[in-house]
């Protein structure tokens, strides 16, 4: 006779006081995660506390998490320590790094001393040689990446319809985007390497969410950093922190150009990232029913802003976000 199965948040509790040892371990949530993963903080009532990492079978695989967590931490980079794991079950006990996320920590005051932290980890990080067998964002990726923006920001959250000459224009930037994206030197790629990912611990910053770790652009986890999908600074700061990153990156034998190749190349990667955040973060609102994301929407066009008119070859997005997409976004916030 089988027996029956327990829901998930029973199946958590008992696994989590199994794997610390304390029959009387409480669970509480830590925080919110876009996909289906769930963290918890596991008390006892010595005061020690956990975090169990809920990874259902079937929609989130804790393998390519521990896989990517050993790489880094082979490279030295300061990742959770991981104290019990249950693949199988997707349960992993982890260490508990604190509250504080160091984009909660971060002021206009402590910002470059952060800053300076987390390009030293990005650089070692950026210093590990990519496994053979690891992912490439390559061209089928940026053409993911694309679509997503179209789709699901311009499509189903503005339903606007592009006529021929709008999408021949929007085709053109993304070709340039993807084009420049691919013509960059490759390195190990976070691609979510941004201050809400990296906890502010002694010697750290530690890094979390690496499970998508790519070969990609060298530009793109500095840019990712400076330019936050929730937290955003005035230009001439990211200016400087891209420069400060430059400089450490080329003094550490990474493979980025000159200087002003670097901050065209990191603008450029910026607005590619920031169209597809656009298009994930409407997908999180219409189809996950997961929408305090699309909030930040503004955040990005503002982004857009800021970097398009430095560049003539992006103009028509410039023009597209100020003929099509700012009127319709105005006439879906008075909706």
């Amino acid at each position: 006779m089988s027996l029956p199965v327990l829901p998930r948040d029973q199946q958590r509790l008992h696994w989590a006081r199994a794997a610390a040892g304390h029959d009387a371990l409480e669970l509480q949530r830590a925080s919110v995660d876009a996909g289906f993963r769930s963290y918890w903080r596991a008390g006892a009532a010595d005061g020690r506390t956990w975090i169990v990492m809920d990874s259902p079978p079937g929609q989130e695989d804790v393998r390519p998490w521990l896989r990517m967590r050993a790489l880094l931490a082979g490279g030295g980079v300061r990742v959770p320590e991981v104290l019990a794991q249950d693949a199988e079950q997707g349960f992993l006990l982890l260490e508990d790094l604190g509250g504080p996320t160091l984009a909660q920590s971060m002021t206009a005051d402590n910002a470059d001393a952060h800053f300076d932290a987390a390009i030293g980890q990005l650089l070692r990080l950026q210093a590990i040689t990519p496994p053979p067998e690891l992912g490439s964002f390559g061209e089928a990726l940026l053409q993911r990446d694309a679509g997503l923006f179209e789709e699901w920001f311009l499509g189903r959250h503005l339903g606007l319809r592009l006529d021929c000459g709008d999408s021949d224009r929007l085709a053109l930037v993304q070709r340039r985007l993807m084009d420049n994206a691919l013509g960059q030197k490759r390195v190990l790629t976070h691609r979510d390497y941004m201050p809400r990912n990296l906890m502010p611990v002694a010697d750290g910053p530690a890094v979390l969410d690496f499970q998508d770790l790519v070969t990609g652009p060298v530009a793109y986890d500095a840019v990712s950093l400076f330019k936050d999908a929730f937290l955003s600074w005035p230009l001439a700061r990211v200016d400087g922190w891209l420069a400060r990153y430059h400089a450490r990156a080329a003094a550490a034998g990474l493979p980025v150009p000159d200087l002003q190749t670097f901050l065209r190349d990191a603008d450029w990667l910026g607005v590619q990232r920031h169209l597809k955040i656009l298009g994930i973060f409407a997908r999180l609102h219409h189809r996950d029913g997961k929408s305090r994301y699309i909030a930040d929407a503004p955040r990005f066009i503002a982004y857009l802003d800021e970097v398009l008119p430095r560049h003539p070859q992006l103009q028509p997005l410039a023009e597209l976000l100020e003929t099509r997409i700012r009127p319709a976004m105005r006439s879906e916030t008075a909706a």
